[in-house]
């Protein structure tokens, strides 16, 4: 076991500085999280990165943001920059449910306190920075900021508002997963680079008058309409929507123009994906994998749901239309190589409290590794948000024959047990039959593999809903397909003689979904002899297709009305059919069926005998044991995400996709 000393952590107090030698720092980054060095937290491998390439660099976790600032006084004014990592999460996702309630504690803060953090840290901290060092460049990153990147709709105060760069005062914004675009940066600002340099960097953000943007208006450039324009029409604000997802998708983008009164915000096109030599870099850091020793004694949620769990990819081509990783990561799928991985999950064995099982081993989509285009050219010339939505594309190589190799070479490892896939399976790509033998002989094998060998009782697979119409809005397969892929599970399992589960999750209240829709959903996974405990109640989060139609009425790509669900009562109306198995829920959804003038579906989802007791999945027999333990409407799941609300990711994450599934919230 490694023995780490207090420099092996990149400074975040005075003391350390000095331990290393160092008179002044060249950047300074601000985190809302806790500092865990580890490579599924944006903040450790964005210093890690600035440090490698040769600058000195300190982090600053959870600054007090009360009294006289000593926390943004103690390290002095850095040489090039100050950073804003906010966090793996939005804030505000991190602090409230869909419901706009509490969340029973925040997972990236010590012992899940609620008090280390403001709501909207990047303004917070922003106007502290610049009314103590107004003459420093304050750079914005992490999954508030580059969700928050041109007029977007704010959920909590139920508005929209424009580019953070106007609330927050910053100087630029560095959007997506950004150790290429932060590297450069601090180059040009050592070499005294002018500002005409600065704003061409790829994947960046900035402001300027109109009159003044770099080269003009050229005929390249995505023009949006105005924030003024989206604040008199919703439709130009989901029209604006189209453009902005397309460019975030694609390999060669154009620029992004949209004028608040007389400022532009400029957008400039990301960096092509990475190669698996730089990913693999990224993991090489010489991190800890442990909190900062300032945390000894009290526990970090968020760590402890990952310091197990290996992330293997980057990207996600699935382009589920409430989901951010895509407009953060990219839909290109950039895998690591598997010595790289291996590296990672030897560190992990010599963990102390390692007892041989890896909690994960897997990406924000699970069986995505190693996946991509076949003609990369025309790879290069898509802008298709999704590679599998409304079908699986052609030129996408569904191979999953590297990814058991993952598999096979991991668990041959010395003191691993067992590695579990806790990420999210894309069930359609397993069941996709791609007329080459070899691939699809590949997924039965992977499929087999995956039940019989790393499941850890339950599976964990994403329907989302029952209702064709909704699911294509969401951009995810019809539910056929999940029942297909339920009969397969329960083929093996027999076979196999497995008493395992799949879990299903679900939403309600998403664009497009009615009372009726999921009085259906509920009669549907009755028949399948589901209780649901994995819900949540759709969250709209900054920069998503489903948010923008949620606050809009309007589809992007299509322009055609959408209604949605957006009252309390309304929301809490279709949540309650999630829980029709409670004796307490039947009056009120009998009597609210009555209403809607469809008393048979209550009559088909009680029967004659009534509601059934609930029980718990270890009091039933093997032979129903694929309906979860439940949980009230308002309890809390045993997701990271709490409160029942799984937060799309988001599906932002938690940690691991961040949220179990590798870092994406930079």
């Amino acid at each position: 076991m490694t023995q780490y000393r207090l420099s092996d952590w990149l400074p975040t107090t005075k003391k350390e500085v000095e331990m290393r030698g160092w008179s002044q720092l060249d950047v300074i980054l601000f985190s809302g999280d806790a500092y865990v060095d580890h490579p599924a937290f944006g903040a450790a491998v964005i210093g890690r990165a600035i440090e490698a390439a040769g600058w000195k660099v300190a982090i600053v976790p959870q600054p007090d943001w009360h009294g006289d600032f000593r926390d943004f006084r103690k390290l002095g004014k850095p040489r090039l920059f100050f950073g804003i990592a906010p966090g793996c999460m939005d804030s505000m996702v991190n602090k409230y449910t869909a419901n706009k309630r509490l969340r029973s504690e925040d997972a990236y803060s010590p012992d899940g306190r609620h008090d280390c953090r403001p709501e909207y840290p990047t303004i917070v901290y922003t106007h502290i920075l610049k009314e103590l060092y107004p003459d420093v460049p304050v750079v914005l990153g992490g999954i508030e900021a580059s969700m928050r990147r041109l007029t977007h709709y704010d959920y909590w105060q139920d508005r929209l508002r424009p580019c953070l760069l106007h609330d927050a005062g910053a100087d630029l914004i560095v959007y997506g997963m950004g150790e290429k675009a932060i590297v450069q940066l601090c180059a040009l600002l050592d070499n005294g680079a002018d500002e005409a340099c600065i704003h061409a960097l790829p994947q960046t953000v900035f402001l300027t008058r109109k009159d003044a943007i770099p080269q003009g208006i050229t005929a390249d450039d995505i023009v949006l309409h105005s924030h003024e324009e989206c604040l008199r029409n919703p439709k130009a604000e989901a029209e604006n929507y189209r453009h902005i997802e397309e460019e975030s998708n694609r390999w060669h983008a154009h620029r992004l123009i949209q004028c608040t009164g007389d400022i532009a915000t400029v957008v400039n096109p990301p960096y092509p994906p990475m190669t698996t030599q730089e990913l693999d870099a990224s993991y090489d850091y010489p991190y800890t994998r442990l909190p900062h020793p300032k945390y000894k004694g009290k526990r970090i949620p968020a760590y402890d749901m990952i310091k197990h769990s290996v992330n293997i990819h980057r990207g996600c081509f699935g382009g589920c239309a409430f989901c951010t990783i895509s407009a953060h990561q990219g839909k290109f799928i950039v895998s690591r190589s598997k010595e790289s991985i291996l590296r990672e999950v030897q560190k992990v064995a010599e963990s102390p409290d390692f007892k041989g099982y890896l909690s994960d081993l897997g990406g924000p989509s699970a069986n995505m590794y190693g996946m991509g285009g076949k003609d990369k050219q025309l790879c290069m010339k898509c802008k298709r948000p999704s590679c599998i939505h409304p079908a699986i594309c052609k030129n996408l190589n569904t191979d999953h024959s590297a990814l058991l190799d993952i598999y096979h070479a991991v668990d041959s490892l010395p003191g691993i047990k067992k590695s579990f896939i806790g990420s999210g399976v894309r069930y359609d790509l397993l069941l996709h039959e791609s007329g080459d033998p070899h691939t699809d002989n590949a997924a039965k094998a992977y499929t087999r593999e995956l039940i019989t060998r790393h499941v850890s009782g339950r599976l964990k697979v994403a329907p989302e809903h029952t209702c064709d119409e909704v699911l294509r809005l969401m951009r995810k397969p019809s539910f056929a397909l999940f029942e297909r892929f339920k009969e397969v599970f329960d083929r093996i399992n027999r076979e196999g003689n497995l008493r395992q589960q799949i879990i299903p999750y679900f939403i309600s209240s998403h664009p497009g979904c009615t009372a009726l829709d999921m009085a259906r959903l509920a009669i549907l996974t009755k028949r399948l002899d589901f209780q649901l405990e994995q819900v949540q109640d759709f969250t709209p989060t900054p920069m998503t297709i489903s948010t923008e139609t949620w606050y809009s009425g309007y589809d992007p790509y299509t322009l055609q009305p959408v209604s949605s669900a957006k009252t309390t009562d309304d929301k809490l109306a279709q949540r309650q059919f999630f829980f029709w198995y409670k004796p307490e829920q039947r009056h009120a959804i009998e009597q609210y069926l009555r209403r809607l003038g469809h008393p048979e579906l209550a009559r088909q989802l009680f029967g004659p005998g009534g509601a059934r007791p609930t029980h718990s999945t270890e009091q039933r027999p093997a032979a129903s044991r694929n309906r979860p333990q439940a949980s009230s409407p308002h309890g809390t799941s045993k997701r990271p995400n709490h409160d029942t609300d799984r937060d799309s990711h988001h599906r932002q994450t938690h940690p691991g996709h961040m949220r179990r599934r590798g870092r994406n919230d930079r």
